[in-house]
């Protein structure tokens, strides 16, 4: 995710001690950059871009209801409905995936 690292010095977010070695830096899955003085050389990488999802696969849902719950008690929860096939749940939780 080397992405996540390309952050604006004024941006950057300490992530680590000072003198950290890159190494150490990059085993905590912090970012090193020892180009710009005075800003940290060690940083915390960007958020990663994320979104859930309702998956698709009926064999992977999560129950997060209960039998016969509505679709609007199971939307209020913010779980997805979707009440087909039958002996799966219809009430169930996203799925988070990385962009």
């Amino acid at each position: 995710a080397r992405c996540q690292c390309k952050l604006s010095p004024r941006e950057r977010r300490n992530c680590g001690y000072p003198g950290i070695s890159a190494t150490e830096c990059r085993k905590a899955g912090c970012c090193f950059n020892a180009s710009v003085p005075g800003v940290p050389w060690c940083f915390a990488p960007k958020p990663k871009k994320v979104r859930k999802v309702c998956p698709s696969d009926s064999h992977i849902r999560i129950d997060c209801g209960f039998p016969g719950i509505t679709s609007n008690d199971c939307e209020r929860r913010g779980c997805c409905f979707r009440a087909h096939p039958a002996g799966v749940p219809w009430c169930f939780y996203h799925r988070v995936v990385e962009e």
